[in-house]
């Protein structure tokens, strides 16, 4: 779990403004860690998480796009059913009011990234870092441990 810078794009409401920002971000060979786009009556918002901050926001310079940034917690998590509800879980059980989420798709390895923009983002990755250490910390059952007795 880390801190990301999250960049927001406001687009104009018409075809291909979309498309426009990532064949940009594309030909600057930045890869996107995550996205959401969501529509708004005066534009559209696209929201996003890339491997590389600067260039995104050069590039973004660049297009004259209008944009802002602002920091979002980015957890790693397994593709599993569930992963993402525990997250949540743990935030809420702190009292972490959580703004928005979006995750990525297609991680490496199995696993994706969950962004969360946060009501406290200090807090929030002392907590779920937290989690973290404790589930390094637990000791697996051995098969003798594992075993049912037969009565």
């Amino acid at each position: 779990m880390q801190t990301r810078k999250q960049v927001t794009v406001f687009l104009e409401n018409k075809p291909g403004r979309l498309a426009h920002v990532l064949a940009g971000l594309a030909q600057s060979k930045i890869n996107i860690v995550a996205l959401s786009v969501m529509d708004r009556h005066e534009h559209g918002v696209l929201r996003l998480v890339t491997e590389d901050e600067a260039a995104t926001a050069k590039t973004l310079h660049t297009m004259n796009a209008h944009f802002t940034e602002s920091d979002v917690l980015a957890v790693e998590l397994k593709n599993q059913p569930g992963a993402l509800a525990h997250i949540c879980e743990r935030l809420a059980e702190e009292h972490i009011a959580i703004e928005y989420a979006y995750c990525s798709s297609g991680g490496r390895n199995g696993r994706v990234f969950g962004i969360f923009k946060v009501s406290n983002l200090e807090k929030a990755q002392r907590i779920l870092g937290e989690g973290v250490k404790n589930q390094r910390k637990l000791v697996r059952p051995t098969l003798r441990d594992q075993r049912s007795y037969k009565k």
